[in-house]
Formats: C-alpha cells, structure tokens, sequence
C-alpha cells in the first residue's frame, strides 16, 4: 500500500491515536502530528535495540505467548493482546494496537502496512533530534546478524547503515557471533571517533581486563550524563563459546555497581544502563543496583510502551525495552535541576513506513548494499497460503515450516529447531524469497544435523531449555524462547521445578522410551566440531524443501500441553 492509499485508509477509519478524519487533508495532518514528541527537559535519549539487520521495512508478529513465572506472572512485559493494551491505555483495532501486538494480525498489517526500514527510522531520528539540542542515539545491539547481506558482508551492511543513522553508543550480544577479531576489527577501524561500542561486562579469560569502555560520560546542554553498556550475559553459553574464546561475559552486579559509582563519583548526573540483558534480568538489576535512573534495555523483543518504576535503596529506576526489527524509536527526556533528575517523559514511537517520508540518503545507501546481491535474494522458493510467523514461547508458524523441513529433508522421526526471536513474518499469499528464508536462518553457524538420540537426552535437552526460559530467578534465564519440536508430543509445566517440567513426551500414540534410540534432525549447534564438519547449511536444506512442496499451508503447530495457565493474562490462544 503506497503513502497516499494508507492515509486514505485513515480518512474513512479510526486508528487510535490516529483520529477519524474526513478528508485527506486532515488525514495528512494527523500522520504527521502522530510524530510529534514535544520536547521535555535537557537530557534527550533516543533508543532502538535488536534490529537483526532489517534495512527494510517488514511485517513483525508480536507473540500471543509470553509467559512469566514466579514474581514476573502477569506484569511488563509478559502481557499480551488485549491485557498488554488495557495496562497501557492502548485503543483496541489501532495502529498502535498492531504495533504491539499479534491481534487481527493479518488484516492490521494489510491496513496498516509494514513499520521499521532504516530509511524510515532515519528520517524520525532526524526528526525528533531537530527538536532536542545534543540528543544521542543509542544502539541496544543485535544490529549486525539477522539477514542475507549482514551474513555476506560480515556486519559491513550495517556498519555503514549505523553510520549514516547516526548512532552514538551501542552494545552487543550477537555482533560477536561474527568472531571477536571481525568485531574488534570494526570498533577499531570503522567505528573510530564515531560510534562507541560498550561492555562493562566483557574482559580477558586471562587477566580479567576490560575488552571495550565500560562507559562514556558525555556532556548535553551542560549535564554531563553516562551511558553504561551491558552486552548479553550469556554470549558464551547460548552462541558458539569458540567465537569469542578469549572474553568472558556474565551479568556482573558487583561491577555494574562499581561502575555506577565510578560514573558519580566523576560528576554524571544521570546514569543510563544501555543494556542487552533482556527486560527480567534489567528488572532484578533495577531493584538489586542503586544509582541507574534509567535501564534502556534489549535482548528479549519486548515493546514496552510504558517505562516499570522499580525502586530500590537509593531510589526509583526506569525500565524499559524496545522491541525488535526497528519497528519502534524510544525517545527517553529527562528534566534535571540541582543535580539530578526531577523529572521525566518517555515515549516508544512504532515507526509506520507508510507514515514518513523516507530518507533518501539512506535509501541509496541501502540500494547499493543490496544490488550485488538482488538476484540472489530474489529468487522465488515457493508461496505460503497462511501466515507465516515466529515469535511466541512455544512455536511459530514458519518455525514449523522449518521442522516440517528438516524431517523431510533429514528423513527424521524428530526435529529440533532453535528458538530464536529474531525472523520476519510473511501474509498470506506472499511469496517465500531465498531474503526471507534467510531472514529466519542467517547465522554463523547453520550446519544441519541428523543425531541418533535416546529418549533420555531428548528430555534432558527439553529440560535444560526450559530452565533457562522458566527459571524463577531471571539471572538464571538466558533468552530466547523453547526449542521448537517437530513430531515429538509432550507436556510442559512452566512453574515447575528444574528437572521436572517435561512429561508425557510421546511419538504419534506410543510413549519415548528413555533407552530407545531415535533419529534427530536439528541446526545451529554451538559444537565447534559439529560446524567444522562442513554439513549442509539450514538454508540450503530449506530451499530444497520449499523448492520441492512450491506452496506452504501450515494448518497446525505442533505446540506442547503447557499445564497452570490459569488466568495468565502472557497467553492468548488463538
């Protein structure tokens, strides 16, 4: 749908925080007031995180399944659909309600349109920086993974586009998945006196020295304010360890303290954790680490319209995340006097490509990366006849898609297929490209695998994931959602206790027998063994399928029997 034909959409039906209006005229007019973020105070944050290399806009399904446990069980941001929209005053059927939410999905995207597109974020960053005298533009990380040409060019693409954006400061989780000697090579060479890449939590396996800067304090309209990094925890265990074989990472609250009073003690008057530790873990920091007026955090794809209040010894920190795939552009204000901050507005903008002009500068940066590769991503693989989607706890559709691959390709009884949040989504009748097979599986290590496995392992790796999803204690999850399960059936109970959430696993009508041995087909293992190999690429094996079947109809996921789901206001079934 082009500009024109969206804002008449707009003129003849309301979009929430976009009146009803008669005319086209009006409509425009409301379009652009729908960006206006007045100006509040003298400090100016501006915040987007886990973009996974979306240069272009995209459809994005935000999940009906988001499950919190323990003390987390029905708060931000394990809140979806109608739930996420009644905590924070959200119209039903708006714009804004498709920008967060899965709800009517399909036929929101079909009016709204796609949201997110560099050129897109460009021209709002722009925008609201016009307004805020020596605002930064913060970079949660995730930027240089997540498409075909940030594969081909090893994060180039996006080294450039970062370039362009603007950005001031950013951190990582998985940049690193490129191999510490390319990300050293980029901060060192690219990014020199322009961007600043920060991990307070990242040093040397040998002498335990710092990696990148802890921080920097930059001084706005007079108020120096700091800017920490946190780069994601658990690098080492949830991506390849041999990548960044000589760092050490961890969440680091005794640092992270030191380092806050570090930054006071030198004058900062405002203290921001840029952080990529995912929202639960930036919560428990929040009540854990005095000193952070606000944590602006990534990780886990949560768009949090409405900032948590957590307080602590020395008082009351911000905590916020700002979804995925440059849909949104957060924009933090603070208002200090004395010393410190007495006030504050912040704002999650859901960035509609059929609502700003691109700029054209960014546009012709993003044609000339593509172009040597436009053949390539161009080619048709086959059309899928329903949604095609991935986030969610348990499955996604184009998950399935992948699993039901696998099985074929793999000749498997069952299939294991990471769960990763990252990954576009496609509507009904679109084409599947050889772009958005790789928008769901480019990464650094895609060998395929075919495992003999006994029953025993299969319920020890179920577990083990479950545990790093469900723990109760946040500092003990490390992201990502369950392992996606192709032909295998089996119960989960998400409040249980480590070891003892997976039951009734089941092939067909016959129970997994724990010493039987059966036929596993996966990708994306860590081993470095596994991808020295030289196995078959996931998205080599994919195309062969789709190539194969031409159409996609995914009629059923294969989800679990999740058990206590009582009144948790984190799923929605659909």
């Amino acid at each position: 749908m082009q500009r024109r034909e969206f804002l008449n959409t707009l003129a003849v039906a309301s979009a929430g925080g976009l009146a009803l209006h008669g005319s086209l005229g009006q409509a425009n007019a409301a379009a652009s007031s729908f960006y206006d973020a007045a100006k509040m105070g003298n400090v100016h944050l501006l915040h987007f995180t886990d973009c996974h290399a979306q240069l272009n806009p995209i459809h994005y399904r935000d999940p009906n399944i988001n499950l919190g446990v323990a003390g987390f069980k029905g708060k931000t941001p394990h809140l979806v659909g109608e739930a996420l929209l009644k905590a924070n005053g959200i119209e039903p059927g708006s714009a804004q309600a498709h920008a967060f939410t899965y709800l009517n999905f399909e036929k929101a995207a079909r009016t709204y349109g796609k949201l997110g597109g560099f050129a897109h974020l460009s021209a709002l960053v722009k925008r609201v920086k016009a307004t805020r005298d020596g605002a930064l533009l913060l970079d949660g990380g995730d930027t240089w993974q997540g498409s075909a040409t940030s594969l081909w060019t090893r994060g180039q693409d996006m080294v450039e586009a970062s370039l362009l954006l603007g950005v001031d400061l950013m951190t990582s989780h998985w940049e690193m998945t490129l191999g510490a000697d390319r990300v050293q090579e980029i901060v060192n060479k690219d990014f020199k006196n322009k961007i600043s890449f920060l991990a307070q939590n990242i040093r040397t396996a040998d002498f335990g020295d710092l990696v990148f800067e802890p921080y920097q304090i930059r001084s706005m309209n007079g108020i120096p304010v700091a800017i920490i990094g946190q780069s994601f925890p658990y690098t080492p265990i949830a991506n390849p360890r041999y990548m960044v074989a000589d760092w050490t990472f961890g969440i680091q609250e005794e640092s992270m303290q030191k380092t806050v009073d570090e930054v006071k003690a030198k004058g900062a008057q405002v203290v921001v954790l840029l952080s990529h530790n995912g929202m639960d873990v930036d919560l428990k920091m929040a009540s854990r680490v005095t000193g952070i007026d606000a944590i602006l955090g990534g990780h886990t794809h949560d768009g949090v319209p409405t900032p948590v209040k957590v307080k602590n010894l020395s008082g009351t920190t911000l905590v916020t995340n700002a979804g995925s795939n440059g849909k949104y552009l957060g924009v933090l204000d603070f208002e200090v006097k004395s010393g410190s901050v007495q006030n504050f507005q912040y704002r999650l903008m859901p960035v509609f490509a059929n609502l700003i002009e691109p700029d054209p500068e960014m546009l012709q940066l993003i044609a000339k990366i593509r172009k040597p590769y436009e053949a390539q991503l161009s080619e048709k693989l086959a059309v899928t006849q329903g949604l095609l989607y991935r986030r969610g706890n348990f499955n996604g559709s184009f998950d399935q898609m992948i699993l039901d691959g696998l099985m074929q390709m793999k000749n498997a009884e069952i299939a294991f297929s990471p769960g990763f949040r990252w990954g576009t989504s496609l509507l009904s009748g679109e084409t599947i490209t050889m772009e958005k097979l790789m928008e769901q599986t480019a990464i650094t290590y895609p060998t395929t695998t075919l495992t003999s496995m006994k029953g025993e392992t299969i319920k020890v790796i179920l577990e083990d994931v479950a545990d790093n999803l469900f723990n109760p204690d946040p500092y003990y999850q490390q992201g990502g959602d369950m392992v996606r399960v192709g032909g295998l059936k089996y119960s989960i109970d998400p409040q249980g206790s480590a070891g003892n959430r997976i039951s009734n696993m089941r092939l067909g009508d016959k129970p997994v027998e724990a010493n039987k041995t059966y036929k596993v087909a996966g990708w994306a293992s860590v081993s470095q063994e596994v991808q020295n190999a030289g196995g078959e690429p996931i998205w080599d094996v994919m195309a062969a399928y789709l190539r194969s079947v031409k159409t996609v109809n995914i009629q059923h996921l294969n989800m679990p029997d999740i058990k206590g789901l009582a009144e948790n206001p984190g799923y929605a079934k659909v």
